[in-house]
């Protein structure tokens, strides 16, 4: 007996480094599965195989794919693709057959909100991405946190900016000085869009920023803005700083900059299912060479164990039970907890860790919520933060008493131009 894993990942194309460690964590898990005698389904027990088709990071082939899977490959059980467009274009198709879906690689949250009755959510949704940022920023000292946001015009990026701007809006963090006051939508083009943004970034004397994108946009972001000397935001975060490469990518000029991750190999997550984060971490090295797994391994390899467990709990491949033996699971893996939302799918038990890279490797920063009194010391678990101000490049282009300014300087006229659309922000 044999149950199949059907899917697309981006072996080649804009998505293929993250698209290859997906697959090398799905055939881990497959030897793994298989050495411990496959699957139980029932009263026997099922080899596992894995059906992984290259969409070259083509939302239109990726479509053709899962047809295919459904239709003339039979597999057993849908996993998703790597990235949230992708997922996008599988996610209907998986529906339309009354098939599960395992989403382990897109966030958006649009991909909960169509009313797709057979998505399984991996990993917290995309809007959740920031809201450990905010925390830390309502935590620093210095009281003004000027912020601006880059971010492009995708579901995805969307969905990573809005969160951070309604949290951002809560009680406490405006509370604690935390004012949104440039926002540019739009392509992040290095030959013009610095032009059009840095200049209303300095008139809004903006001290944080968060770039909300895919690698490369971040990556361009962070290049932009840490080489003009005559910025100096000393916070600064991006989706990208939860990847391994930044750091080769970025060089020296990726220290202090924070970044979600949904995972580290040193995080102290217990599992109840499947390996733990520094095990995993382990096992990738040796079966697959990758010395530092990034988050799309690990969502992938949790995902198929997942994917076993509800399997197994349903006892058949009738994909409705599936469907509700995922619904019924409350475990947790090597990314933290797994809680499902019945109705739309939505993870509700996952959260995001913050890392910051200090010394050429990332650190999980253990947030604890600022208290609303007036106090603006460092809450005692930011020993990261606190240890110097080097960590917050507040040494860069200034000293620290220039970023602090009891007053507002007026907000800037709304601006567009062809690569995005700057928004300036109203006085408090």
């Amino acid at each position: 007996m044999k149950i199949t894993f059907g899917l697309s990942l981006a072996l080649s194309g804009k998505y293929a480094a993250m698209g290859r460690q997906a697959e090398a964590a799905l055939r881990l898990f497959v030897a793994d599965a298989n050495a411990a005698g496959g699957i139980r389904l029932g009263s026997a027990r099922a080899k596992v195989a894995l059906e992984c088709v290259d969409d070259q990071s083509d939302p239109a082939r990726c479509a053709a794919i899962y047809r295919a899977l459904i239709a003339e490959n039979r597999a057993d059980l849908l996993l998703g693709p790597y990235s949230s467009d992708l997922a996008a274009a599988a996610a209907p198709i998986a529906e339309a057959a009354g098939c599960v879906f395992v989403n382990h690689g897109g966030t958006a949250d649009s991909l909960y909100e169509c009313g797709h009755r057979s998505i399984v959510g991996v990993t917290a949704p995309a809007s959740e991405y920031m809201a450990g940022f905010v925390t830390l920023l309502a935590s620093l000292k210095f009281w003004r946190k000027r912020v601006a946001i880059v971010s492009p015009r995708s579901p995805f990026a969307g969905a990573v900016s809005g969160g951070f701007e309604r949290a951002a809006a809560g009680r406490i963090a405006r509370r604690r000085g935390v004012r949104v006051r440039v926002k540019w939508y739009g392509d992040f083009d290095p030959l013009s869009t610095p032009a059009a943004l840095f200049p209303a970034m300095r008139r809004n004397r903006v001290n944080a920023l968060v770039s909300a994108g895919s690698y490369a946009h971040d990556l361009a972001v962070m290049r932009a803005v840490t080489a003009d000397p005559r910025l100096n935001i000393p916070v600064l975060a991006c989706v990208a700083a939860g990847v391994a490469r930044f750091r080769d990518d970025l060089g020296e000029n990726s220290e202090g900059i924070v970044g979600p991750s949904h995972f580290e190999a040193e995080a102290g997550h217990v599992p109840t299912l499947g390996p733990s984060p520094r095990e995993f971490a382990r096992r990738m090295s040796r079966a697959a060479g990758i010395a530092e797994p990034d988050y799309p391994a690990a969502q992938a390899y949790a995902a198929a164990t997942l994917a076993g467990a509800a399997l197994e709990a349903a006892g058949a491949l009738e994909q409705r039970q599936i469907r509700a033996a995922f619904s019924n699971l409350h475990v947790t893996t090597m990314l933290g907890e797994f809680a499902l939302d019945p109705e739309t799918g939505r993870q509700i038990g996952h959260r995001p860790l913050l890392v910051q890279w200090h010394g050429g490797h990332k650190v999980i920063i253990n947030l604890e919520p600022p208290d609303d009194s007036d106090s603006l010391e460092f809450p005692s678990g930011w020993r990261l933060i606190a240890a110097g101000i080097q960590m917050l490049r507040l040494n860069r282009g200034g000293a620290p008493e220039q970023i602090e300014d009891d007053g507002e300087h007026a907000p800037d006229e709304h601006k567009k131009d062809e690569g995005g659309r700057i928004d300036g922000r109203e006085k408090d």
